[in-house]
């Protein structure tokens, strides 16, 4: 019942910002967290950041602290994922998810977006 579609994805230089979005629709939305995950090619997915819904506290992996921002709109039911300072290794695959549950392993979440192209050239 519950969909996420994310968006803003694009080809950004080394040291660029992007903005994604991530939009969520059903009739009871009402996670505990949501958040952002990423794939690289050959690689597992990995957790990026993290925000319960009602709280709006915020976890990040250590990889992104201090460039990336996440935040969410409750009124809108939208999560964004602001990324500054982009490297090239930040190149993946973002995808956003829910879930029922407070926690960063990508098992926990119950809902995923089909995922949006960042790419950062060097």
């Amino acid at each position: 019942q519950v969909q996420l579609v994310e968006s803003g994805g694009g080809l950004v230089q080394a040291g660029g910002s992007l903005r994604l979005s991530c939009a969520a629709s059903g009739r009871t939305f009402s996670p505990n967290t949501i958040g952002w995950f990423r794939q690289a090619p050959g690689k597992e997915r990995e957790f990026v950041a993290a925000s319960t819904w009602i709280g709006g506290r915020t976890y990040y992996a250590d990889s992104v602290k201090g460039r990336f921002t996440i935040s969410r709109d409750t009124a809108k039911n939208t999560v964004s994922l602001q990324m500054n300072s982009l490297k090239p290794e930040d190149t993946a695959v973002y995808y956003c998810a829910a879930s029922s549950k407070v926690g960063v392993a990508s098992r926990q979440y119950d809902y995923w977006g089909q995922g949006t192209q960042v790419t950062v050239s060097s």
